[in-house]
């Protein structure tokens, strides 16, 4: 079936994305939207546009007025983009069932992989590298005790329908067993309606690193290499690349066959990603399988010149794949990093603001997907994420460097942003050697970090401020010191 027509139910810079390529194949769009995004870009980039309600609860999530639309307006497909409805398979179901076709996976896809213990169940058959752990839900919890001491503390207990960090608990000894089993099974039930919770052997020392994969509906599956997401806080990412800094050719191959496989249990098609966690020794096991388009996936367009939502939109159609798996190579090096409102000196508490200045870095290698322009409000009722910036380089050092540079040309006044320790991120060391992990904030970052050092000139300046100072002034004066006459650039460069 030829799609003429597509709803994008989302908001913000996914929204934006999908259209944009909507567009390129000729393909209408209709964007929904909260009373609160009535002027927001996605809603002036579309063909049509409808007003679903007040935020969030009552408009996004409104799979019954989503789909009366589309009914109304004559569209064809619904794309679900990340969040929201994205990974719902009653939702998808509800788009099938309603004659319309769901531009991701089948619903029974998105119930297996939902459940963290369905998706250990299924991939079982397959020699898939597993953490240790239990293979069902805890329901005996002497029994999980004595499971716990055989595979060795620290464990890590976790919510089976979680996610973002919610519903996971490291327990360091027996001793806090009870207190952090009953944290997780509250926060479980809390963030996703299921206590469903089981254990796993903790990891020490783990990176992040998940796997691209893509699917028809008539059994080809590919895998388009891998991304590195170990730079994290509270769980969540913040700066992403591909390819991997460790991965030797070897383990790529495992890994991406093992992500196949993995697709392959659950009957895939659509574009999914498959985590894995890798330890020091890189050694790796399967985590999960998010059933969407990942916030991070233009990393890996950028290194294999693969229009994924395109991708999506063909498979959907019922088309096969064109690509195969030896037409994949790796194409040089991209990063990401998440340009959230947040105030990294206040624990990266999200900070709600007019966009007073907003102006986009540009340039050979940038790529900026967004939702925002100068003068908009950021809303309190959504992700507070502005911007994903992406830069691509010939290697991983000329990515950097690219980063570098637009950071320091994205000028953003108004709001706090993550931009300052998106920069301490691309000059640290661990960052640049590729030595790090998932611990990287905690193990590397503070607020202090975020005030630049002092140059050689800058310190001179200061001394000789400070001597003539001391000569010419009286002595309740004589206190400047270098911390007080020095200029941050980085400040210079916000335009604060």
């Amino acid at each position: 079936m030829t799609i003429n027509k597509i709803l994008v139910a989302n908001r913000g810079e996914i929204a934006l994305r999908i259209m944009r390529t909507a567009r390129e194949m000729g393909i209408q769009t209709v964007a929904i939207y909260s009373e609160a995004d009535r002027n927001a870009l996605h809603v002036r980039y579309a063909d049509e546009a409808v007003c679903v309600g007040p935020p969030s609860s009552e408009s996004y999530l409104r799979a019954d007025v989503i789909i009366d639309i589309c009914r109304q307006l004559q569209v064809d497909a619904i794309h679900p983009g990340y969040g929201f409805l994205s990974e719902n398979a009653n939702f998808a179901r509800l788009v099938r069932e309603a004659g319309l076709i769901f531009i991701g996976p089948s619903p029974e896809s998105i119930e297996v992989m939902g459940s963290k213990l369905a998706a250990k169940a299924a991939v079982s058959h397959y020699n898939i590298p597993m953490v240790p752990g239990t293979p069902s839900a805890i329901t005996d919890r002497n029994e999980a005790k004595v499971i716990s001491a055989q595979i060795g503390y620290p464990i890590l207990i976790k919510a089976s329908a979680g996610g973002g960090g919610k519903g996971m608990r490291v327990v360091e000894n027996e001793a806090d067993f009870d207190e952090q089993m009953d944290r997780a099974v509250s926060e479980a039930q809390s963030a996703f309606g299921d206590g469903s919770v089981f254990i796993e052997k903790y990891v020490t020392s783990p990176r992040h690193v998940e796997i691209q994969v893509l699917g028809d509906q008539h059994g080809n599956i590919i895998h388009l290499f891998e991304r590195e997401c170990s730079v994290q806080r509270r769980h969540q990412k913040v700066v992403e690349e591909a390819p991997s800094a460790i991965l030797t050719p070897e383990i790529r191959q495992a890994m991406g066959s093992a992500a196949v496989d993995v697709a392959r249990a659950c009957g895939y098609y659509g574009a999914g990603t498959v985590e894995f966690i890798v330890n020091d020794k890189l050694d790796f096991y399967f985590l999960e399988m998010n059933t969407r388009l990942q916030v991070e996936h233009p990393v890996t367009e950028q290194i294999t010149g693969v229009d994924l939502v395109k991708q999506m939109i063909y498979i959907a159609e019922g088309k096969p794949l064109t690509i195969r798996q030896e037409d994949l190579q790796i194409k040089g090096h991209a990063v990401e990093v998440r340009v959230y409102a947040e105030d990294p000196a206040n624990n990266f508490l999200p900070d709600v603001g007019t966009l007073d200045t907003y102006v986009r870095p540009q340039g050979n290698g940038v790529r900026v997907d967004d939702g925002f322009e100068q003068g908009m409000a950021i809303p309190i009722y959504y992700d507070p994420m502005i911007a994903k910036l992406i830069t691509y380089g010939d290697s991983r050092d000329e990515a950097i460097q690219k980063m570098i540079r637009a950071i320091d040309e994205y000028q953003i006044t108004g709001v706090q942003t993550t931009l300052p320790f998106c920069r301490f991120v691309m000059e640290h060391d661990a960052f640049r050697s590729g030595q790090f992990d998932t611990s990287f904030v905690s193990r590397y970052f503070t607020p202090e970090k975020l005030i630049p050092e002092p140059t050689a000139k800058e310190t001179e300046l200061a001394a000789v401020l400070a001597a003539y100072l001391l000569e010419h002034t009286r002595p309740k004066q004589s206190g400047t010191t270098a911390a007080a006459v020095r200029q941050s650039k980085w400040k210079t460069n916000r335009l604060s």
